[in-house]
């Protein structure tokens, strides 16, 4: 296994232009996909939520005890 070391500056000079190719949402874009995860973090616990209490509910009518 050969160690190829590399100039820290030409390290950099590879990094920037790596960082320039890439293509970075807009604004609005991270907006939109921000509120989007949001919302669905709000369903997911909502769901969980009324999952747990339902199933609560149904322990309790079948064992007879509160939980």
């Amino acid at each position: 296994m050969s160690s190829k070391t590399t100039n820290p500056f030409t390290f950099l000079q590879q990094v920037r232009s790596e960082t320039a190719k890439v293509t970075w949402p807009s604004r609005r874009e991270t907006m939109i996909s921000t509120v989007m995860v949001l919302a669905f973090a709000a369903m997911a616990a909502l769901f969980f939520f009324a999952a747990d209490q339902i199933m609560s509910w149904v322990i309790n009518l079948i064992l007879g005890i509160r939980v």
